[in-house]
């Protein structure tokens, strides 16, 4: 017992100091480097060559380990290099993990990171390691693939010694097969688990002493060609990243919520306790993080020679299966605090013990949980539970933004919506963690302005439009998410691209870029018009005309209703917003011509709808011709289309609150009808309008589930619900951008029942502020604006101007 002591000693000792040089130490240097980058390193092709281990399939699931002496006689201040790998990689100097990636992209502009290793190298003898993987037909669709390989290229002269070639050893680490999750009954596309079999370990390879003379030296297969460089090859057109490295936090599960087999220590899992589980036992554990995280789990365990231990992630648990007839019977959740009465679904992943000491399993990608299901399986050794914990990740935003009320509930909307839009965004934005990881544009816009509004970081933003615009098919439309292996079309997603670069163009100062995408937003338009009748409708337009995931009559798929003649009030509407946006951005960044094209359009299809959907004995707009269904989608669109204004876009608005009969708006949709809502006058509701959002933390939810339907939400996890992040803001404190590039501030505070209310964002001149306490029937308003930056206060329909670069105290009647 006493040895066993001493070895569990030594092991917290080991497992103190992995956690420093495998988590803590990953506090990288984010930098893009861009002042120390070889411009050349872009203009020719690179002296590195893309490499793999000779004899493996190139397509095919892998894991592969490459590793280099490195001899360094005096460790310089800078030791620039630029990596890739496909699919993915984890670079390792001197036993320290200092870069992950590549940024997802296309093969046409395959991201490689730039860091400096400097800190990370010793005078000596320097081990550079390397994983790759290639998850084959089971990667997850997000991600785009050419064949498996690595490229790391020195930036300089003297830092090309690092250079992928023949020089560099590998060899497949048959420790790893894929698992595939049984989650027959959705749609997942986020990848396998994984099954380790920690018998066929190729050791500590990442050892100054290990001896790695079985192992081969690597096969070149050609050389790095930096995007728009011609040479007699083919593969990937590598591009430098345009996004930071992500973040690494390390965190401990809150609680062990059930046990069946084993007693654990009272201060696992909050605490490192280690505890052993008896030769020939079945114990399972189940963990609850407490909250939804993205996280790279870490077990470490020893001993238990053949046992058999599974990690299993669930969002939540879900009830027992009540008619396996119906699909949506095998989604239901109910609250998600509960388990007793539940059963456990979820990605999973697999570890042979080999019956040493010190062993650990952290998985090459991260997993979405908030329950981890612990099992264990031992043979005819006990095996030692060391501990388990894990390291969150995502993109490394900062919340810059505050708000302060007398309304608790904001807060804790405001958090969760923080949250869930955190867990959307790694290297690109996505619709959800769990299940998909794909940057679709519907949520993808939503979820960049709540960047902007939250953060004030737009490179993500930046980088999403110009994928999305780099997705688009010859025929002028965009995909409806990108990247992805796999094309989809959601044409009227590719309408509200064209309201991404709207947004980007008010809030940031940066017109060029947009600029540069108005070709784009050409081409969509130009996809539309070929679908457009002589009145210009729209008829028959092409793949999947998705709207919203409502469920009502006449409703296929998220497909909004069409008439008998192939006509649909839903995508006129959109399609006429479109054109709006589109001439106020070739007005002023394009050309006048395209403006006064679209304007004749969008004049057009302004008068097509009245007459062909308004009804006159409803006051409403109908989803067809037919008129005899009617949505909040279609009227909201009406009233953001200007179709109606005034008294009758306000008359409009009362309606689409209080009329039931009318198909509702899931909780992505009611973006856009909350916008309508406050533009036709209602913005002091606002508070009123979070019916959806306090169901989805009464069913302890600790993000925005998917759909309206909670308990039949696939995903826990959707960013498209994070709107009222913006609006607490634009809405609520009232602050607006009135002039491109956010130059000109505007802010029209809709306070409702709100006593005091406060708070600032981010603004690119700095920070905009405002604050409003009601004293005596009157609101005293006290508003700082950045230097350099004019704006103006709209309260009751009168103008009061507001100082740059100071406070104006202001007392509103």
């Amino acid at each position: 017992m006493r040895n066993l002591k001493i070895l569990i000693q030594n092991y917290k000792w080991k497992l103190f100091i992995t956690s420093i040089v495998v988590l803590l130490s990953l506090i990288f240097s984010f930098s893009l480097l861009a002042q120390n980058k070889n411009p050349q390193l872009k203009q020719k092709a690179w002296n590195a060559y893309w490499i793999a281990v000779p004899g493996e399939p190139a397509q095919g699931y892998g894991v592969y380990q490459f590793r280099k002496n490195l001899n360094i006689t005096k460790v310089t201040s800078n030791f620039i290099i630029h990596i890739s790998a496909d699919n993915r990689y984890k670079l390792f100097i001197n036993g320290k993990l200092v870069s992950l990636g590549p940024a997802r992209g296309d093969l046409f502009h395959w991201n490689y990171e730039t860091i400096d290793i400097a800190p990370y190298l010793k005078e000596g003898n320097n081990i550079l390691a390397a994983t790759v993987w290639n998850e084959g037909e089971f990667k997850p669709e997000a991600q785009i693939s050419y064949r498996t390989g690595l490229i790391i290229q020195g930036n300089s002269t003297a830092e090309e010694v690092i250079n992928t070639n023949k020089t560099w050893k590998g060899i497949r680490d048959v420790r790893y097969s894929p698992l595939i999750p049984d989650l027959i009954y959705t749609y997942y596309v986020a990848g396998p688990g994984e099954k380790v079999d920690q018998k066929k370990s190729v050791g500590n390879w990442m050892q100054n002493i290990y001896n790695d003379s079985k192992w081969l030296d690597s096969e070149e297969l050609f050389h790095g060609l930096p995007k728009g460089v011609f040479e007699w090859t083919l593969g990937w057109m590598l591009f430098p990243s345009e996004i930071p490295q992500m973040q690494l936090t390390t965190q401990r599960f809150k609680s062990v919520r059930k046990t069946d087999g084993i007693k654990t220590p009272q201060a696992f899992p909050a605490q490192q306790s280690d505890f052993s589980i008896p030769a020939n036992t079945s114990a399972t554990i189940l963990l609850d993080q407490s909250y939804l995280t993205n996280a790279y789990p870490t077990l470490l365990f020893s001993k238990g020679n053949n046992a058999q231990i599974s990690l299993a992630y669930a969002e939540a648990l879900y009830v027992k299966e009540a008619d396996t007839s119906n699909w949506k019977s095998h989604h239901q959740k109910g609250n998600r605090n509960d388990i007793e009465g539940k059963r456990f679904v979820g990605r999973e992943d697999i570890i042979v013990s080999d019956g040493t000491l010190n062993q650990m399993f952290t998985p090459l990608t991260w997993r979405t949980y908030r329950y981890v299901q612990l099992k264990v399986e031992t043979k005819e050794e006990p095996l030692t539970i060391v501990d388990i914990s894990s390291t969150s990740t995502g993109y490394p935003f900062q919340f810059n933004a505050k708000f302060i009320s007398s309304e608790p509930l904001i807060t804790d909307i405001l958090n969760t919506g923080w949250r869930t839009a955190r867990l959307c965004a790694t290297e690109t934005y996505m619709d959800c963690p769990y299940y998909e990881q794909l940057q679709y544009i519907g949520d993808t816009r939503i979820q960049a302005l709540i960047s902007l509004y939250n953060s004030g970081d737009d490179r993500l933003m930046r980088n999403a439009i110009t994928l999305l615009d780099q997705s688009r098919m010859a025929e002028g439309v965009t995909l409806s998410r990108f990247p992805t292996a796999n094309a989809q079309q959601i044409p009227p997603f590719s309408l509200w691209w064209i309201g991404m670069l709207h947004d980007y163009w008010k809030y940031r100062p940066d017109a060029e870029f947009i600029k540069e995408k108005l070709a784009g937003e050409r081409q969509v338009l130009n996809f539309f018009s070929r679908y457009q009748q002589e009145d210009g409708s729209l008829f028959n337009v092409p793949y999947w005309n998705f709207t919203d995931w409502a469920e009502d009559k006449g409703w296929d798929r998220g497909v909004a209703p069409i008439g008998k003649n192939g006509n649909s009030a839903a995508l006129d509407l959109q399609l006429l917003l479109a054109y709006q946006t589109a001439a106020e951005l070739e007005s002023n960044l394009g050309m006048l011509a395209y403006a006064s094209q679209y304007l004749f359009e969008a004049k057009k299809l302004e008068q097509t709808i009245r007459r062909k959907y308004w009804d006159e004995s409803k006051l409403l707009f109908a989803d067809r011709p037919e008129k005899d269904l009617f949505s909040q989608h279609v009227n909201a669109l009406a009233i953001l289309t200007g179709m109606v204004k005034h008294t009758e876009a306000l008359q409009l608005a009362g309606r689409i609150l209080k009329d039931k009969t009318l198909t509702q708006g899931t909780i992505y949709f009611k973006y856009y009808i909350h916008l309508a809502l406050i533009k036709a006058g209602l913005g002091n509701d606002y508070l009123n309008w979070m019916s959806t959002w306090k169901e989805n933390l009464s069913f302890g939810l600790t993000t925005w589930a998917e759909i309206s339907d909670i308990n039949n939400a696939r995903s826990d996890c959707h960013a498209w619900g994070s709107h009222p992040n913006i609006e607490f803001f634009r809405t609520i404190l009232g602050i607006d951008s009135d002039g491109p590039g956010f130059s000109i501030v505007k802010i029209e505070p809709h306070l409702g029942s709100l006593q005091n209310a406060g708070g600032e964002i981010p603004h690119p001149k700095g920070k905009i502020s405002a604050h409003y306490v009601l004293r005596n029937g009157k609101v005293n308003a006290v508003i700082e604006l950045p230097d350099r930056t004019p704006g103006y206060l709209v309260w009751k329909g009168k103008h009061y101007d507001l100082k740059e670069g100071q406070k104006t105290n202001l007392y509103l009647n």
